[in-house]
């Protein structure tokens, strides 16, 4: 795999910041802890914009191969399918076990309530990794990475989706394993805040905060953007701060941050962004975290940013679980729709129902996901 220097890979996404227009920051002043009523009645209105934005060229690539290294479920009896293929019953390198008659059990792979993308790109005959999330311990990743036989040492860049710790916490086990690197780590400036989820009836659950010295004092070098921005020689995008058009999704109404020494709504999650390769001949694949800023809205800035390319392949949490979401499930299944996705992946936090709809709905282009599967496009 032929890899460039960190400056050099640090120049490709400078190059593809300064291609876009600089907007001051529109905070979103709804304030609301469940769905707006009038988005049932409006579905055009209008929850978040970024402002102006232009057509981007993001180069096509050959081959892309995506690899869930965290997810919530895990199933090694689940069939190949269209672009997946399943690790299956293969016997891995075994561990000890004291209460088998050979002493040993296979090393299985670990799924936990997090996500954890490789994305592989290949593009003129050369091959790049890059990491999206790091799942929600501090070790699931970097096992279930060796148990997979990936060298943690080939990736060249990670994207972390948003703040949230179920997708960050794996980035311990990782800067062990790597010591110093000056990798490039790209987040959303909101990516630090302090928050806390805020259910009915229930005291507050503040959830862990990612620690900015930590990650600095460890050689990471972070990137900071609102707007989109490219790895890779413009053969990734990174969709920065998305624009909530849809009218109906509504991010996370639970959500506190806090912001000037007081809690305050936190319920967009500015800070979720996805990935975006073109392949050749198909079209873009967009990688979701938990889907916050609304997949419908991602897919929708995805064409958007790129000329209106055809959305072949969407993968990733899509949060349409619980009460809040559930209700949205038939409208979110008639927009995708619309976009005509050749295939359809939801993971971690999608949620059974929402995932049961989905494949009523799209048949074949519906694929389930599982720790290990590796996607080809």
């Amino acid at each position: 795999m032929c890899r460039p220097s960190w400056a050099a890979l640090l120049r490709s996404v400078e190059s593809g910041r300064h291609d876009l227009p600089r907007e001051e920051h529109k905070e979103h002043e709804e304030h609301s802890v469940c769905v707006d009523e009038s988005a049932q009645h409006n579905p055009h209105r209008l929850l978040h914009d970024v402002g102006p934005v232009e057509v981007l060229n993001l180069e096509s690539v050959d081959v892309v191969t995506v690899t869930t290294l965290m997810d919530n479920s895990l199933d090694l009896f689940m069939p190949d399918q269209g672009p997946a293929h399943r690790v299956g019953l293969q016997m891995r390198p075994a561990r000890p076990c004291s209460v088998m008659t050979d002493r040993e059990v296979p090393d299985a792979l670990i799924a936990e309530h997090g996500l954890s993308m490789l994305v592989s790109i290949s593009k003129a005959g050369r091959e790049h990794r890059v990491l999206y999330d790091a799942g929600a311990s501090p070790d699931g990743v970097l096992e279930n990475m060796r148990r997979l036989d990936i060298d943690p040492s080939s990736i060249e860049a990670i994207v972390c989706s948003h703040g949230h710790f179920d997708h960050i916490a794996g980035l311990d086990g990782l800067l062990r394993v790597l010591g110093p690197t000056g990798m490039p780590v790209l987040i959303h400036p909101h990516f630090w805040r302090r928050r806390r989820a805020v259910f009915p009836g229930r005291e507050p659950l503040e959830l862990p905060t990612t620690s900015a010295n930590a990650l600095r004092e460890v050689g990471f070098d972070i990137v900071e953007n609102q707007q989109p921005s490219f790895l890779l020689d413009r053969s990734v995008l990174i969709t920065g701060e998305v624009p909530r058009v849809s009218g109906y999704e509504p991010g996370f109404p639970i959500q506190q941050a806090w912001i000037d020494e007081v809690w305050q709504p936190d319920p967009l999650v500015l800070d979720d962004q996805a990935l975006i390769v073109n392949v050749r001949g198909k079209g873009l694949i967009v990688i979701t975290g938990c889907g916050h800023a609304g997949v419908v809205n991602i897919s929708r800035y995805a064409r958007r940013l790129t000329g209106e390319q055809p959305l072949h392949a969407l993968l990733g949490g899509f949060h349409l679980n619980g009460p809040i979401f559930e209700p949205l499930i038939p409208r979110v299944l008639d927009d995708l729709a619309l976009l005509n996705p050749q295939v359809l992946v939801p993971a971690h936090c999608t949620g059974w129902r929402a995932q049961h709809a989905m494949a009523a709905r799209f048949g074949e282009a519906f694929v389930p996901n599982s720790v290990g599967t590796r996607f080809t496009f």
